[in-house]
């Protein structure tokens, strides 16, 4: 091979190879590239998409000079895609950042890592003291090892015990995880990359593998270019170089995929494909998923959808037909409209039909990201580690054991914040501390013009740890240096559950640390300790971090135990679950009709996938899922933006085969970011003529949040939808053009996932002028990242260190003792209804009477559970007091059962008010339920479950009493009530209003 450079392809312009066809077993093919001879060869992972393909990093001289990749890797048989054989080149760019930064006098300047990190640590204890470790925040990647995103675990959740941590897996996969929590139990993804060797029909659903996991599309070409190849269904609105090969292609409109999916459900049941023996035994809820798919016949969502009915009618065809199925969904589901819902409509598919667990048959609801999968099972994002349960309190109690930290202190109270809600809370001043580590928001969350205010608030104190600079280290108060993939050891996980091993390969440059070091010092330094006095993290020992995670790790879904650095450094990849009783991992799961819906072992109860309403206990064990799969239905709901005159055209966005994310590694590869240099907007070739549009025109494109100015691309997608692609910023930015997809996005969340809905909103679009006479190029949507860094370094320019705007801002106040009194005067308002029913309904009703008397009794004893949290917090009772007694005198007027002439009715009438006013009482313990676990008081937290406790015991006797008068007095005629409408009409106007009770 010689000792200068060597490629074994141009994998910029051969992206997928040359085909191998096959059915089998899939052959192997050696793709390499390196600039000089390597010395030795490390091994190592690619993480430059979710697929996760071995990889070994050539070594010499200290430095990485190329990459192999490894023919034994059950992922990859060795092959390499474009950013994985060029991108590693990126890490020894100029551009990496070696030394901490903190801003000073407005401008960003070299500071030691001492000063650097006892500055983070400072203002971490000030806002402790001020705001609590609430006014703290966390925003990780999914591109960190699995051993860093347990450190950065232990720093949130058991260190400063918040719930506000979220990573920009929020933007790509939670979607993933919450569509498996809702189906099966819990994350997990269920089939195996070997699923593609056999499989007889392969589903991908707003998934262009093509662009997004390239090796993996390559085994799929294969297989379609070898014998008996698979059928292909591809639903996606764009023609893409996957829709191209489908045997099918659905193209529905953008947002509509809930109602495709139904419609296809609906012909397996009416076409009799569903394997009904399979369901009945290991799925529940058939009949509710009928009744909903029942209602979404060929007309209906062609209708909805534009796909032709036949189209629809075909595809189930296929489905049914077909003897394995291989679903896949991506960013075309997760981002769209009803995200969740349709991502569950795939799982329903799979379990109709009973294709899941066996070789060919499975479900891939897919990562974006190379660690994603690590991120969720960490708990890092929107889950507690090991995928526990924050409603199951032996699960929680296991945790808080394991990490030795007592159980009061676990925040557990709530599902961890997700960013957009952070970003309200660092808007409204409650979130001082933004932590961003590994991901670059000021590109990738939506509505850029939102995020940039909010990240650029005089209140913030802004930390990114990155490799590169980015468009948010350049607003930064603090930039940390990290050591980037190569140069230090951990382990990340794919989407077929495959761990892998990354060995240090070489030394990060100047004095860039790993991201496990950056938060074990900051544990060290803040001095986070366990219950018994040790030290919470006293390593940054990866291999020991990685047996600690294991231990937790144990007994779930997701359990590592028999895997060892010493069994991955093997180089072939390990699937969990791995442990005594699957010590070579598990291949799928639910190959045994078992998931993972046991009520106590369950990762979620799940949600009403319309409302995003969370399921309780109870709702959960109705359904009693006892180890099946749970069938949930949804119907199709219009998205919230719809196009119109003004804004005619639908908004999606996606990515591109040769960069990746933001492009902090990719933009900063030649060969990469030669190839794919620039944004473009996609259009339709009816809208571009009538636009007077045509192909590399520079255009504007223009939402209600923003505009850019790109070129044109024409044809490849359907009329009334545009698409662009979401890698580009401003930090190559070199004619000050907006470019940045999110600058037209919108802050839309779906209401179970929280994921942002990137594929939604309307635009519109024009031609950008011609240059004027003088040849002049003119800019008619300016970027706005400069102008909001120079606004900031000026607002900064003053300050020798860090803006301190809190430093004079006087006395805060907390609104605790505010909705603490209003509780405590809805109680001693309860008190005061019962003391004067009592003796206007006993004339009435005895019954009704004895059990206000009881209900008296129970009211007092809440009373007495509050008084000592009372004492101690001190409460403002005056605005709850008007409240509750103006609300007392609307409920329950005086003389009502006189008045209304029927004493049945009036008792009616009485119970009503009285369960009104009970709810009301219900609604601000619920408010406190949360809040007395995140003040971290054990006795505040008991006072308010025995209230609530009470208050379901009040409103189950009103309820049944409600419940068991309603027929006999509402049915059965009766004298009293003759005349009855007059009385009341009278007596209102004779008096003006009802007088009320004093």
């Amino acid at each position: 091979m010689g000792s200068m450079s060597y490629s074994s392809r141009d994998a910029v312009e051969d992206i997928w190879g040359s085909r191998q066809g096959y059915k089998g077993t899939w052959p192997t093919r050696l793709d390499m590239h390196y600039v000089e001879e390597p010395d030795k060869w490390v091994t190592s992972a690619c993480v430059m998409c979710s697929n996760g393909c071995g990889l070994d990093f050539g070594v010499k001289d200290g430095k990485i000079v190329g990459v192999r990749g490894r023919e034994k890797d059950r992922v990859s048989h060795g092959r390499l895609g474009p950013k994985g054989l060029y991108a590693w080149k990126s890490l020894t760019h100029p551009d990496r950042l070696k030394y901490p930064m903190i801003r000073k006098h407005g401008k960003l300047e070299r500071a030691s890592w001492d000063e650097a990190m006892s500055l983070i640590v400072e203002r971490t204890k000030n806002i402790q003291k001020r705001r609590t470790n609430h006014g703290i925040g966390f925003y990780t990647t999914g591109q960190l090892f699995l051993e860093e995103y347990y450190a950065l675990a232990l720093v949130g959740k058991a260190g400063l015990n918040t719930l506000h941590m979220d990573g920009n897996t929020r933007l790509c996969t939670a979607t993933a995880a919450a569509s498996m929590r809702e189906s099966f139990g819990s994350d997990g993804q269920p089939g195996s990359y070997t699923d593609i060797d056999v499989t007889s029909c392969i589903m991908m659903v707003g998934h262009n593998m093509s662009a997004t996991q390239t090796v993996l599309w390559a085994r799929i070409l294969d297989r379609l270019d070898g014998p008996e190849p698979p059928e292909l269904i591809v639903i996606d609105p764009r023609k893409s170089n996957t829709a191209k090969k489908a045997t099918l292609h659905l193209a529905p409109r953008i947002g509509t995929n809930c109602a495709l999916l139904n419609g296809i459900e609906y012909f397996l049941f009416k076409k009799g494909y569903v394997n009904e023996e399979w369901v009945s035994k290991h799925v529940c809820q058939r009949e509710e998923l009928y009744k909903v798919v029942k209602e979404y016949p060929p007309d209906v969502v062609s209708k909805i959808t534009g796909v032709p009915e036949a189209d629809i009618e075909k595809a189930a065809d296929i489905l049914g037909n077909s003897a394995s199925l291989l679903s896949t969904a991506l960013q075309g589901v997760y981002q769209s409209n009803q995200g969740t819902a349709s991502a569950c409509q795939i799982n329903n598919i799979n379990l109709l039909l009973g294709h899941i667990g066996k070789p060919g048959s499975g479900i891939f609801q897919m990562n974006g990201q190379p660690t994603a999968q690590n991120n969720r099972e960490t708990g890092c994002d929107g889950e507690f580690p090991g995928f526990r349960n924050f409603g199951i309190p032996k699960q929680m109690q296991e945790l808080a054991d394991l990490w030795n930290i007592e159980l009061e202190r676990l925040p557990h109270w709530n599902q961890p914040t997700h960013i957009g809600n952070m970003l309200k809370y660092i808007k409204g001043g409650l979130m001082e501390m933004f932590w961003v580590s590994g991901t670059n928001p000021l590109v990738s969350l939506p509505n850029l013009q939102y995020t940039r205010d909010v990240l650029t608030d005089q209140r913030l104190f802004l930390i990114v740890q990155d490799i590169f600079p980015t468009e948010t280290t350049a607003i930064a108060d603090v930039v940390l240096p990290a050591a980037a993939w190569g140069e230090k050891t951990g382990c990340f996980t794919n989407v077929d559950r495959t761990t892998h091993i990354s060995l240090k390969a070489v030394e990060p440059p100047g004095e860039a640390r790993s991201d496990i070091e950056i938060f074990v010092d900051f544990s060290k330094r803040m001095d986070f300790r366990t219950k018994d006095g040790s030290p919470l993290m006293d390593s940054a020992d990866p291999e020991k971090m990685f047996k600690s995670w294991q231990g937790l790790s144990k007994g779930r879904p997701c359990d590592y135990t028999g895997m060892s650095y010493e069994k991955l450094k093997d180089g072939v990849g390990i699937q969990w679950p791995c442990n005594e009783e699957h010590p070579g991992g598990t291949e799928r799961l639910f190959s045994d009709g078992v998931f993972f819906t046991d009520t106590e072992y369950c990762e979620s109860f799940g949600h009403d996938l319309e409302t995003g309403a969370p399921w309780t206990k109870a709702q959960y064990d109705a359904v009693n899922p006892a180890g099946r799969a749970i069938f949930k239905q949804c119907h199709y709901l219009p998205e919230s933006e719809a196009p119109n005159d003004e804004y005619p055209l639908q908004l999606s966005t996606g990515r591109r085969a040769r960069q990746f994310h933001t492009r902090t590694k990719t933009g900063r590869t030649k060969e990469l970011q030669d190839r794919d240099p620039e944004n473009y907007i996609q259009i339709s070739e009816h809208d571009a003529k009538e636009l007077g549009i045509s192909e590399g025109d520079m255009v504007i494109a223009e939402s209600r949040r923003g505009q850019i100015e790109v070129v044109a691309r024409v044809g490849g997608i359907y009329k009334g939808q545009v698409f662009t692609t979401m890698h580009y910023g401003y930090f190559d930015s070199q004619d000050g053009r907006a470019r940045a997809a999110n600058e037209l996005t919108q802050e839309q969340w779906d209401p179970v996932s929280k994921q942002p809905m990137f594929k939604s909103g309307a635009v519109k679009i024009r031609k950008v002028p011609p240059p004027s006479s003088d040849g002049e190029v003119q800019i008619h949507a300016r970027e706005k990242q400069s102008t909001a860094v120079k606004d900031l370094e000026d607002r900064s320019s003053a300050f020798a260190g860090p803006k301190d705007v809190h430093k004079d801002e006087g006395k805060l106040e907390r609104m605790l003792e505010y909705w603490l009194g209003a509780t405590y005067t809805t109680f001693q308002t309860l008190d005061d209804i019962c003391e004067h029913l009592i003796p206007r309904v006993e004339g009435a009703d005895l019954e009704i009477a004895a059990g206000m008397r009881v209900m008296h009794r129970i009211n007092k004893t809440c009373v007495d559970k509050l008084t000592p949290s009372i004492k101690y917090y001190g409460i403002d009772e005056k605005l709850g007091h008007e409240l509750s007694t103006a609300l007392k005198n609307r409920l329950f007027p005086n003389d009502i059962i006189e008045a209304i002439g029927s004493p049945s009715y009036g008792i009616l009438v009485v119970l009503q008010g009285f369960y009104l006013f009970l709810g009301h009482i219900e609604g601000h313990l619920f408010s406190l339920q949360p809040t007395s676990q995140a003040a971290w008081d054990k006795d505040f937290d008991e006072a308010i479950k025995f209230c609530t406790v009470q208050v379901d015991r009040m409103k189950a006797w009103t309820k049944q009493q409600m419940h068991s008068r309603g027929p006999q007095t509402l049915l059965v005629p009766c004298k009293q009530a003759v005349g009855m409408r007059e009385r009341i009409e009278g007596e209102v106007k004779q008096r003006g209003e009802m007088p009320m009770l004093s």
